[in-house]
């Protein structure tokens, strides 16, 4: 079954990737690089693990998903729209005047997206409102909230690991997209988080370290928060900055530029080969 899922996810995933690209090459501007590194985390989650329903966004019984490193909207977008949020064919509005979908998602434009991002470090204590607020109201629904790890040196983020710890919200599940660059650097070399799998076990956290670039890997890990009782679950999934196009891997110089033509193409015929 778990080899079924890799088959079944692995195509969209490249599907995912492709958009991406193109969004970015034709926009030209985007951040592919955290992008690529977040395809396989959000096709997990939203073909198999996420309650939802693309024709009722707004469903009472759904889960929650927070995208707190706002910028990577290409990918979400992707993931969206192949989901059945909107149509496909809207993807080629992106950044555009007028669209739907700019830089940094607004979630009063969109349906599917459940907080506006920009600035760094907010999405963290979004997602335990809703937590909490789920909680009060005796209510199942789980609550999802990606975040980069250059955004882990936001104080906001550790004020909320700090809340959800507290008040033992165990229907939270974070996810650190630890692909370890940031804008202009490597993370270690800007501000060093680590260690960070044993700084959210001291604010009360259940901590899973994965590879997130594996379906199985994701599968394994997801199921075990599941079953975690009594404490927010933080999913540390170990990633590759731009992964996908070989020469955007590990390098902070995608964190926020397009393709240009030949750099796109190149891209694509590379994805091309893998699928093949």
């Amino acid at each position: 079954m778990l080899f079924m899922l890799e088959g079944e996810l692995k195509p969209i995933a490249r599907e995912v990737r492709q958009d991406i690209l193109t969004m970015c090459y034709e926009a030209g501007a985007g951040h592919p690089g955290g992008s690529l590194s977040a395809v396989e985390i959000l096709v997990y989650l939203y073909w198999e693990l996420l309650k939802i329903d693309p024709k009722n966004p707004t469903w009472t019984e759904r889960d929650y998903f927070v995208l707190s490193k706002g910028h990577i909207t290409p990918v979400i977008y992707s993931v969206l729209a192949r989901r059945g949020f909107f149509e496909i064919k809207e993807l080629k509005t992106y950044r555009q005047v007028n669209s739907r979908l700019q830089g940094h998602a607004s979630r009063v434009d969109l349906p599917g997206l459940e907080s506006s991002a920009g600035s760094l470090g907010q999405g963290l204590g979004i997602a335990c409102g809703i937590a909490q607020g789920l909680k009060m109201d005796q209510k199942s629904n789980r609550v999802y909230c990606l975040m980069g790890d250059g955004e882990q040196q936001e104080g906001s983020i550790w004020e909320s690991a700090m809340f959800a710890g507290f008040y033992h919200l165990d229907n939270l599940i974070g996810i650190i997209d630890r692909n370890k660059v940031q804008l202009s650097a490597n993370t270690e070399k800007t501000m060093s988080l680590e260690p960070l799998k044993e700084k959210y076990a001291s604010f009360g956290w259940e901590v899973i370290e994965l590879d997130g670039h594996s379906f199985l890997a994701l599968e394994k890990g997801f199921k075990q928060a599941l079953k975690t009782k009594g404490k927010p679950i933080l999913i540390i999934a170990n990633t590759i900055k731009g992964k996908g196009v070989s020469f955007m891997e590990n390098q902070a110089s995608w964190h926020g530029k397009a393709p240009n033509q030949e750099e796109y193409e190149q891209a694509m015929k590379e994805l091309s080969k893998e699928h093949n």
